[in-house]
């Protein structure tokens, strides 16, 4: 059975950044395998795309360019705001901090910190490198109904009322 649409797919994968070849994320080393329905918008679209036709077993290094994977860095998104909106944090410079927004959960890395104001950075951690994404496919089976109907995988044993 191959990778495409309507599939639920387990895989290890090894993320590079490719200019540095230094490893920013492995599955393997966080020891879990990643499920995801194909077509239900979990990945990046274009390694969804050069994942079509793996079979199970099957080894796939995928390159992404910068604009393929989070895009380039923009500028406008590095702003200045007054401090009290962190309250008591700690901040430091490089911190990664999560917020959540009315358009869900946004990623900032704090960029300088003083007592008036703070410098962050929105783009995403990843924007403007260009990615390597070692893929190893564990398995590929037909989703479920439900699933389909749902966008994502179930786990084993989860229901749903």
């Amino acid at each position: 059975m191959k990778v495409e649409k309507g599939k639920v797919i387990t895989f290890h994968y090894t993320l590079k950044d490719k200019a540095t070849g230094e490893v920013i994320e492995s599955s393997k080393q966080e020891g879990e395998p990643l499920t995801i329905l194909v077509g239900g918008d979990q990945i990046i679209p274009t390694l969804e795309e050069r994942m079509i036709g793996m079979e199970s077993g099957e080894k796939r290094t995928i390159d992404l360019t910068a604009e393929e994977a989070y895009g380039h860095r923009d500028d406008n998104l590095i702003q200045v705001v007054p401090r009290h909106v962190f309250g008591n944090m700690d901040l430091k410079e490089g911190m990664v901090l999560q917020v959540d927004t009315a358009d869900g959960p946004i990623r900032m890395v704090i960029l300088s910190a003083n007592e008036k104001e703070v410098v962050i950075d929105l783009n995403h951690p990843l924007a403007g490198k260009d990615l390597v994404f070692e893929i190893e496919l564990l398995s590929v089976r037909d989703a479920t109904p439900e699933e389909l109907e749902h966008g994502h995988p179930h786990e084993e044993g989860e229901h749903h009322h």
